[in-house]
């Protein structure tokens, strides 16, 4: 423990929020200081990070949908669970080399958010590629708690705090109190859904096929979930399916507001049955907290109405919903001793 401390005098311990569409590394005194798609370059058939593994992140992004016969840009998480081992330990340790720099006697000590709803094998993969990314010690927390904590929520205090964190590959639900998770669900529908379903929309429509990452720019665009005062409208290129030549429409928020229906409603859904499962103290706790919502999925215009509707509770957004999650990792982290009966069980199950 002493020797742990004094290594960690000269290494930048670090926490990371290990997302399906983005990865978040925070460090103490010095916030976010990476901010980097979840994508790696590679030589199509090998786990050759190309650029001498370097082709990760913001510079693997770009080639995503772009890339010829002999490169394949890669999105190693899936459903916020690791898909790829290898190419997510090249990934992880691209991202701790360019944090902490390339020394490699001080190693620094990582926490890790993790979707609470995976498994202990997926946890211990999690766990096996920090490791071997270069981590001195690893530590995981769960998503929604990191990201309670990260909200400045009293989660360790004896009432209940909500937070629905929708993310790129899991929603996360979960009610806190005295600094464990009381009630939690997590489901596989997200962010990546929403865009999915875009696609579907627009194919189905339209018969015009568009990339994920053309999708994703019309939900941030123009998507909604709820009437806006002055709809919006936006230009779409993309490939028609009959002739297979290159195409572009207009399509409106409206459409687009159908398109995302049904994966809102599924997190609506998990949402409800929360809820349902809670105990009645906790659930007249939240009639007063209300319900706190975080990741990029939450900046979906009309959300919080209308999750407020169907809930009946006051829906609010976190501050700076898409980096709350790294920042509860860094300060988990920082008050390990806080956090020891989790820390330790979370150790020791893997």
């Amino acid at each position: 423990m002493i020797l742990d401390s004094l290594l960690g005098m000269f290494s930048v311990d670090m926490g990371i929020d290990l997302g399906t569409c983005n990865t978040l590394v925070c460090v103490k005194g010095e916030g976010i200081v990476l901010n980097e798609p979840s994508v790696v370059a590679v030589k199509r058939g090998t786990n050759r990070v190309l650029n001498d593994g370097n082709a990760v992140g913001l510079v693997a992004k770009e080639m995503l949908g772009k890339t010829p016969g002999s490169i394949s840009a890669i999105r190693p998480l899936k459903d916020g669970v690791i898909a790829d081992f290898d190419i997510t330990e090249a990934m992880l340790g691209y991202f701790i080399r360019k944090v902490h720099g390339r020394s490699n006697f001080f190693k620094p000590r990582v926490v890790i958010a993790v979707p609470s709803g995976i498994t202990a094998v997926e946890k211990r993969a999690v766990y096996n590629s920090a490791e071997r990314a270069g981590a001195r010690r690893v530590y995981l927390v769960d998503e929604p708690m990191a990201a309670g904590i990260g909200a400045g929520l009293p989660v360790a205090e004896a009432t209940a705090s909500m937070i629905v964190d929708v993310g790129g590959g899991t929603t996360e639900v979960a009610i806190m109190s005295l600094a464990d998770i009381a009630v939690c669900e997590s489901i596989r529908v997200a962010g990546d859904d929403m865009d999915e379903a875009i696609i579907n929309y627009l194919r189905r429509n339209y018969n015009l096929m568009v990339g994920q990452q053309t999708a994703e720019q019309i939900k941030i665009e123009i998507g909604s979930i709820s009437d806006l005062d002055e709809e919006l409208s936006r230009e779409v290129r993309g490939r028609d399916m009959i002739s297979g030549l290159p195409r572009k429409t207009v399509v409106s928020s409206q459409e687009i507001r159908e398109a995302l229906g049904e994966p809102v409603s599924a997190v609506i859904d998990c949402v409800t049955r929360t809820l349902e499962r809670a105990e009645p103290e906790l659930a007249a706790d939240l009639v007063e907290n209300g319900v706190w919502l975080a990741g990029g999925g939450a900046l979906l215009r009309g959300l919080d109405a209308v999750m407020g509707q169907s809930t009946g509770l006051d829906v609010r957004l976190v501050d700076d919903p898409l980096s709350c999650v790294a920042r509860g990792t860094a300060v988990y982290l920082d008050n390990l001793a806080l956090w020891k009966e989790t820390m330790e069980s979370d150790a020791d199950d893997l």
